[in-house]
């Protein structure tokens, strides 16, 4: 009988004799790199192969641990994350509360930061001016009870309003800068010249009367109270509006325009001379 093989029998030994061809390489070389005391590079390869393995399996381990804590405290993020937008919206709104607020009363900022400068000082509402205006005084809804004192300084943020006139346990009256009988000691801040500054009941404004006249006083300069009875030194009262002076006089005097918004008042701050620092 005659064997016949075919081209798959073929295939197949040569196959079979390839594998055998690489076992024994294998081997080959498995062998030398023992009898070398060294790893071989298939080892090397195994092993590496196996570690990434492991540090993949591991990786995932890991990350489907935090995937569970993170579903497991989604609850209370949740409530953490809902509490912080309720106090944010509760902010806004106080925050807007206090915006229109002082929109809406610009003196009542102003009286904030004159209580800063002045923190004993006595905060108080104009509640009255005088009807006839024979004396420019108004009234304010403090008195003794509150420590208002006679010959206190009153004044606002812009600068110096008067001084008490008079006071009774829950009034008082204060006498304006503007008036005739108001004489307050007043320095040219510029130049450092002293005069005193007196009221215009004409002009609705204040003079500063008997300046050097070595003065140069100009439009413009501001003028600021010195050392007295109710202010200390410092406190704004108006800037120059023009300067006089007559041939042969011994002294200047200028017009001055008061810094406070004395037709518009509202809130002030008494404050007694020894609270009235800058």
């Amino acid at each position: 009988m005659v064997s016949i093989i075919t081209y798959r029998d073929e295939r197949k030994l040569f196959a079979v004799v390839g594998a055998v061809i690489i076992a024994a390489s294998i081997a080959l070389v498995q062998l030398q790199a023992a009898r070398n005391g060294r790893p071989s590079v298939f080892t090397v390869a195994v092993q590496s192969v196996a570690v990434w393995l492991e540090s993949s399996v591991a990786s995932v381990e890991s990350g489907a641990r935090s995937t569970a804590a993170g579903i497991v405290s989604l609850p209370r993020l949740a409530r953490e994350n809902a509490d912080l937008r309720t106090q944010v919206h509760a902010l806004k709104r106080e925050n807007r509360h206090l915006s229109e607020t002082l929109a809406e009363d610009p003196d009542a900022g102003a009286l904030l930061r004159g209580q800063f400068a002045y923190p004993t000082g006595v905060a108080a509402r104009v509640v009255g001016y005088d009807p006839e205006k024979v004396s420019h005084t108004v009234t304010i809804d403090r008195g003794s009870r509150a420590g208002v004192r006679r010959e206190a300084g009153v004044l606002t943020d812009d600068g110096a309003v008067g001084r008490v006139l008079a006071v009774t346990p829950f009034a008082a009256t204060v006498l304006l800068i503007t008036d005739a009988t108001s004489k307050i000691p007043a320095v040219v801040q510029r130049g450092r010249w002293w005069g005193i500054a007196t009221g215009s009941p004409q002009t609705g404004g204040v003079v500063l009367e008997y300046v050097s006249q070595d003065a140069k006083m100009r439009a413009g300069d501001l003028v600021v109270t010195g050392e007295g009875r109710s202010f200390h030194a410092g406190i704004p009262i108006g800037t120059i509006a023009s300067v006089s002076a007559s041939h042969g006089a011994l002294y200047q005097t200028a017009s001055l325009t008061p810094t406070a918004r004395l037709g518009a008042l509202d809130r002030v701050l008494v404050v007694s001379r020894t609270d009235a620092f800058q």
